[in-house]
């Protein structure tokens, strides 16, 4: 089979049959592209002609470029390479995988950086309570935190995700859902927000279900949600890097910290796995030895 026409097909496959993210599927066709064209400079057009060499000569000019890539786009290229041949070899569109000795890149595994709950108040304290873009702002940092819900989730919300009161669904990657209890302070927050500022903003803008809305009256994209965690946290005076995520690691971090099951974090933060989850309660080494010195009859 040709490589384009299979690179198409395992692309629908991943899309419509297993339900991938947009965002994944992009990432996968860019590199199944660079996969294609290096193997066309080979004169490699058909998915039978790769061999286990091809596909390891392959991983080390990927290993090696320049810049060098980092450790995690190794690993979802060569991921995107075997789920590729895999595809094609399960499918019978190819006689063999080529990549089942394949072996992924190890990755650093690195604890997500979460902010204390001290600074989490002061984030979520620096907006306005008196302007109204100071009030949306506030609605939605209640929510990330109070939900652990991604931006893309958070800014996909429709005023009608918010009718069962504490509850909250989401929906994450791959479009699945997940129900989420909303905390009182989020509530409370967005229900200003919604009856003092969204009623203005949807008038400047054409009809949308959208809950959270920018000056103009149109969805809050992700850049600008983007720029309103970071205005909050020069706001707030945050030497601490914040980024997007920053909320999501923080709420998965606190919730653990006050005795949450990782099951249950697993769930409210739409891991497949619980092995994602569990990166969370890994603890530095300095926190082990500031507590072992603390415990300890005999430390100091």
């Amino acid at each position: 089979m040709r490589l384009d026409r299979a690179i198409d097909s395992y692309l629908r496959h991943i899309s419509i049959e297993r339900g991938l993210s947009g965002n994944t599927v992009a990432a996968y066709r860019r590199d199944l592209a660079g996969y294609a064209a290096w193997l066309a400079e080979r004169d490699i057009a058909d998915a039978d002609d790769v061999s286990p060499e091809t596909v390891r000569e392959f991983a080390e000019h990927a290993a090696t470029a320049d810049p060098p890539p980092a450790a995690s786009s190794l690993a979802r290229l060569q991921s995107s390479v075997r789920g590729l041949h895999r595809f094609l070899a399960r499918e019978g569109e190819a006689v063999a995988d080529p990549t089942t000795k394949l072996v992924p890149p190890k990755q650093p595994q690195k604890l997500p950086k979460a902010l204390t709950i001290e600074q989490v108040e002061a984030l979520l304290d620096a907006p306005s309570a008196e302007d109204p873009i100071g009030i949306r702002d506030r609605a939605l940092l209640e929510l990330l935190y109070a939900t652990g819900a991604r931006v893309s989730e958070a800014i996909s919300l429709d005023v009608d995700d918010m009718r069962h009161g504490d509850i909250l669904r989401l929906r994450g990657k791959g479009n699945k859902e997940r129900i989420v209890p909303l905390g009182s302070f989020a509530r409370a927050a967005i229900d200003v927000y919604l009856t003092r500022v969204r009623p203005a903003l949807a008038a400047k803008g054409s009809a949308t279900p959208r809950l959270f809305l920018g000056a103009r009256g149109r969805p809050l994209s992700r850049q600008s949600a983007w720029l309103v965690i970071q205005a909050a946290a020069e706001k707030a005076q945050l030497t601490a890097h914040v980024s997007p995520h920053t909320l999501r690691h923080s709420f998965a971090t606190h919730l653990l910290q006050g005795g949450a099951d990782v099951r249950v974090v697993q769930e409210l933060l739409g891991h497949a796995s619980v092995a994602t989850t569990q990166i969370y309660t890994h603890v530095s080494a300095d926190t082990l030895r500031d507590m072992y010195q603390s415990a300890h009859p005999r430390a100091v």
